[in-house]
């Protein structure tokens, strides 16, 4: 670590990969683990990375294209970047206010942030915080239908222009660094506790201001008795709605009159039963890896799921974005955006808005650099032709 990194200049980091180092470090093990994890025996998590090698980029020379154009509409909303922050859950844990600096780096660079139903800062505080962001709320469908229907219509208020519905988290996949990290629910084991406790950094910052971070969205919905993070952890995990199907999205999208996304999309027979159903993007993902362990990476369930909708849907896609030429290989293959999780979290644990901040900005120059060297003009230019397969010959 101190080999790269001295202080508190973040732009010392020049890698995601040295800032996921860098808040490894900051970070005591369970918090680690729970920001890195996957389901079973990760070889989803794993693949989600791998399946970037196997492709190429053809290089042009003498193309005059710089500075590339990079800019692009996501979802209604002007983006900087083919780029927007992907909704992730309980992120206080890793950073005081973690939502909200996160929400300040994506603002400040003109990206959407998409923020969770589990989010530990309020819809409203968020949107407070951050007035000029291309604001995005992503729902965890209820059981209790008075919940859901008022979660979106405090969505709508806040004036959130994308709806994003999750439909891979219904049942939670088998994380087993929870068995190991807790020796029961919510309660570390004794070797966690004394790893805890050599990250004095992270308990100052984190736990002793104000201890456990609430799930703030939720707070309204928990009965007088059970306000508290562990009583918000319970009622989650008791209305998540199992028997999510396509006639309960149906009525969603009869709810919110702005842009309906579903995420948690793999299957091309799935994409099409969305367009049907009036919804107007999707979000190619294996949720990180976290959920079904063998399940197809994103970008091989994009190129089948683009090769067959392009042009009638909206495509995100996230899932293992590490590098702007990550992104250049999404888009090339159908996407019209990259949703980013962990890289952004690297940021925002390392740093709060400053390391969040340093993250976009790296990938926003690894983007651009990609492209000049490329000879590729923009972003609007990619498709297929531009990618190589395992072999180095021209991707069909």
């Amino acid at each position: 670590m101190r080999r790269f990194y001295r202080g508190s200049n973040m732009e010392r980091i020049q890698s995601v990969a040295e800032m996921a180092a860098l808040a490894r470090h900051k970070l005591p093990h369970f918090a680690w683990e729970y920001l890195a994890g996957g389901a079973d025996n990760e070889v989803t998590l794993a693949a989600n990375r791998s399946v970037f090698d196997r492709y190429g980029l053809e290089a042009k020379t003498l193309q005059p294209c710089h500075p590339p154009a990079v800019s692009r509409q996501l979802l209604g909303c002007s983006s900087s970047l083919p780029l927007a922050i992907a909704p992730t859950g309980f992120n206080g844990m890793l950073y005081p206010q973690a939502d909200i600096e996160l929400a300040k780096a994506a603002a400040r660079k003109g990206i959407p942030l998409a923020l969770s139903t589990v989010s530990n800062a309020t819809m409203e505080q968020v949107r407070a915080a951050a007035p000029d962001l291309a604001f995005w709320f992503q729902l965890y469908p209820m059981r209790d239908s008075r919940v859901q229907v008022d979660m979106i219509k405090r969505a709508q208020a806040v004036d959130a222009a994308a709806l994003l519905v999750t439909s891979d988290a219904t049942v939670l996949g088998n994380r087993e660094w929870d068995r190991r990290n807790f020796a029961r629910p919510r309660q570390l084991s004794f070797r966690n506790k004394l790893d805890v406790l050599r990250h004095p950094g992270w308990l100052r910052r984190v736990m002793i201001p104000s201890g456990v971070p609430m799930m703030g969205n939720l707070e309204p919905y928990l009965p007088e008795s059970e306000r508290s993070a562990l009583g918000a952890m319970k009622f989650i995990g008791d209305q998540m709605d199992p028997l999510l199907d396509w006639d309960k999205l149906a009525r969603i999208r009869d709810q919110w009159s702005g842009r309906l996304v579903l995420k948690g999309v793999l299957h091309p027979d799935d994409a099409e039963r969305a367009i049907s159903l009036g919804v107007d993007a999707l979000v190619v993902t294996n949720h990180g890896g976290r959920q079904l362990d063998g399940a197809m990476s994103g970008l091989q369930a994009l190129a089948r799921i683009a090769e067959q909708v392009s042009g009638r849907i909206e495509l995100l896609m996230d899932s293992g974005i590490r590098r702007g030429s990550d992104v250049v290989k999404a888009l090339a293959l159908g996407a019209n955006g990259v949703l980013l999780g962990r890289s952004t979290l690297y940021g925002v644990a390392a740093g709060g808005t400053q390391g969040a901040g340093r993250v976009l900005d790296i990938l926003d120059e690894e983007l651009k650099r990609c492209l000049n060297l490329m000879g590729c003009p923009g972003i609007d230019e990619l498709g297929p032709e531009w990618l190589l397969d395992e072999q180095y010959t021209p991707c069909p």
